[in-house]
């Protein structure tokens, strides 16, 4: 069975089981990558159409509405945006191995970073340092996202984080730049058919870490997920379920409908399954205390939104996610958050 599954698997995209083994081993080592490519013009406007609101900040322990619990925009500098500058480089966290964010074609000369993610972030290194390509990025593992950005070994996270009242205890974000939902990947010819009562006895595999083993935790807690369902599979990095599963050591994976899209993509021998059961929205994670960084991220997100974000999801979501964006674009942004 393990066989039958990894001999299919490699038959997609270029043998993506050995390519993500190969990259898991990589980003555990956290390399620092070079910047060498540019993206597109993502230069937040002076003014925006979006409708914004600013009320009262919410406590975190108690919120109910966390992708609201940020900064409202502004252009002015700070001493966070004063250290990147005399640093002459923004230093990032992304992935390098997720399919159409962050990601690394080995069928292109040099496989330079690409993706969804890393347009917004030369979006940002573009305001701030006036040259989009004044990036330094770091491949950060799922579980190391938020020690990344409370050590200083990065000024920012772009990496399909979502936004949660758990992490902001621990670190700040940027209003959603988008919206998804937990889903369920598995094989084609898997008896698997969503987040329901097919995942009884089934061996489930989550990224340590990541938003998809909390709700697991907390819905076999609850009753929601059957409670012979198997989540003691645990990875560094979301890609690494994948080859998981292809090697038939869990059933099914639990992760971002927009990242299992893009696996699907990537393996033809597997497909989500049911609809997503959750509601996320990505956000760009910083230090808690870098206020003049949040407000200014923000500020970026308003002309981006306006701009780079739909030129960004055309050339390389809609092939996995549909033409139609409307489904993944956040709501106006709301900053409640007041200091």
């Amino acid at each position: 069975m393990r066989l039958r599954h990894l001999r299919a698997a490699l038959r997609g995209w270029g043998g993506v089981g050995a390519m993500a083994a190969v990259c898991a081993l990589a980003l555990a080592c956290a390399l620092l990558l070079p910047l060498t490519q540019r993206g597109p013009d993502g230069r937040a406007a002076a003014g925006g159409s979006s409708r914004v609101a600013v009320g009262t900040q919410a406590r975190a322990d108690s919120c109910t509405a966390p992708e609201k619990q940020t900064l409202a925009p502004s252009a002015a500098d700070g001493p966070t945006i004063a250290r990147i500058r005399a640093k002459g480089k923004l230093v990032v966290g992304v992935d390098q191995n997720s399919y159409r964010w962050g990601y690394r074609d080995p069928n292109k000369k040099g496989a330079q970073l690409e993706g969804f993610d890393i347009d917004l972030v030369h979006a940002i290194a573009r305001d701030v340092l006036g040259d989009p390509d004044a990036v330094q990025f770091k491949a950060i593992p799922t579980n190391q996202r938020v020690p990344a950005i409370q050590n200083g070994v990065v000024d920012m996270v772009v990496r399909t984080m979502t936004i949660t009242c758990k992490r902001l205890k621990d670190v700040a974000f940027s209003a959603p730049y988008f919206r998804t939902g937990q889903q369920v990947l598995a094989p084609k010819d898997s008896p698997v058919t969503g987040y329901d009562t097919s995942l009884a006895g089934k061996r489930i595999c989550t990224a340590a870490g990541s938003t998809a083993y909390t709700t697991l935790e907390d819905d076999k807690k609850s009753g929601r997920l059957p409670a012979s369902a198997d989540i003691s599979t645990t990875v560094p990095n979301q890609l690494d379920c994948l080859v998981r599963l292809q090697l038939g050591e869990v059933d099914a994976v639990v992760t971002d409908g927009a990242l299992a899209a893009s696996q699907a993509a990537q393996d033809p021998t597997v497909e989500l399954k049911g609809r997503a059961f959750t509601t996320e929205y990505y956000g760009v994670a910083m230090k808690k205390d870098a206020d003049d960084l949040v407000r200014r991220v923000n500020h970026i997100l308003v002309g981006y939104s306006a701009s780079g974000w739909q030129r960004s999801y055309g050339d390389w979501l809609s092939a996995t996610l549909g033409a139609d964006s409307a489904t993944s674009r956040p709501p106006a942004p709301q900053y409640l958050r007041t200091s």
